[in-house]
């Protein structure tokens, strides 16, 4: 059975005559009795009564009309999702990503690809930095928006695409002594007890923090460490220490915490696409990637002393 013997038999069946449906389908009316006689036999059911008069359905006939009816709209509909999909226009898009790094970014390429393209249903995954690159290296991730590129383990199976850079500062509580000063210095910084992101999880911020300590010489007294943002903001609001954070931390936070910045680093947080570097991309992940690209390149230049300029207003 073709899907060709299913569409002769609707026209048939909806005409109720061989002659019109031959001429909608532009065939010949003895092939298309034939094609229905054939259809008949390999259904072992008779679909249609013959007469002179012109022809009427059976029962079994103007069931099986609808169920051809039902059949073929399932088929065409599966076509044309097939096709959107090829054009990035239908299917899921896995995504994960880091909620604090990529807040300015994220929620509007969000609202910007639903709108372009209604039709691909996105499912955000929160994960840890080690857990996003091995998402993309496992095939669960389509592409990942992350803070950091991915650790050495997972850097040769992952294409890491730069968006943006947000400098490095300390954030206080608004009682704390470096809340009068201008900027901090990473010696400063090394006499007050720190608040951390614990390391099992967040390895690219600790990657950070050596860069921003090892070139002074000075350690830093690590008092806490947490296992998320919102945990650390609580902690540094509690006076439990001091956290360095990039300047898209504050977003976060909000006016809960002081933020200076850095007198003598000039580390930052590099945030951007992470992308398997072994297979090729879907149009619909092209797609986001575009809108990520475009929803960045709109944003306003980061300038220095950022945090300073922000934080005079706490």
């Amino acid at each position: 059975m073709e899907l060709r013997h299913l569409r002769y038999f609707l026209v048939v069946g909806e005409a109720l005559s061989f002659t019109k449906a031959a001429i909608q389908l532009r065939v010949a009316q003895p092939a298309l009795s034939r094609q229905i006689r054939d259809l008949e036999e390999e259904i072992g059911v008779d679909l249609v009564r013959r007469g002179s008069r012109g022809i009427t359905l059976t029962p079994e006939g103007k069931l099986y009309l609808e169920e051809v009816r039902d059949l073929l709209k399932r088929a065409e509909e599966s076509v044309a999702k097939v096709r959107a999909m090829a054009r990035g226009q239908y299917g899921e898009l896995h995504i994960g990503y880091a909620p604090s790094p990529t807040i300015e970014i994220l929620p509007a390429a969000l609202t910007a690809f639903k709108k372009a393209v209604p039709s691909v249903k996105v499912i955000l995954h929160d994960l840890s930095g080690d857990e996003l690159s091995a998402g993309v290296l496992d095939g669960s991730l389509d592409l990942t928006v992350m803070g950091g590129q991915p650790a050495a383990a997972y850097a040769a199976g992952i294409t890491f695409e730069e968006l943006r850079r947000y400098p490095f500062g300390v954030a206080v509580a608004p009682g704390h002594r470096f809340a009068s000063m201008q900027s901090v210095s990473v010696e400063e910084i090394a006499s007050e007890p720190l608040v951390v992101l614990r390391r099992r999880d967040y390895s690219e911020f600790h990657r950070i923090l050596d860069n921003i300590f090892t070139p002074h010489r000075v350690p830093p007294r690590v008092a806490v460490e947490c296992d998320s943002a919102s945990s650390l903001i609580t902690e540094v609001e509690a006076g439990r220490g001091v956290a360095l954070v990039s300047e898209i931390f504050q977003r976060v936070a909000g006016q809960r915490l002081a933020y200076r910045p850095l007198s003598n680093s000039t580390e930052v947080l590099t945030v951007g696409i992470g992308r398997a570097t072994k297979r090729d991309p879907r149009p619909a992940e092209e797609r986001f990637c575009e809108i990520l690209r475009k929803i960045t390149a709109e944003l306003p230049p980061l300038k220095a002393g950022v945090l300073q300029k922000k934080a005079k207003r706490i």
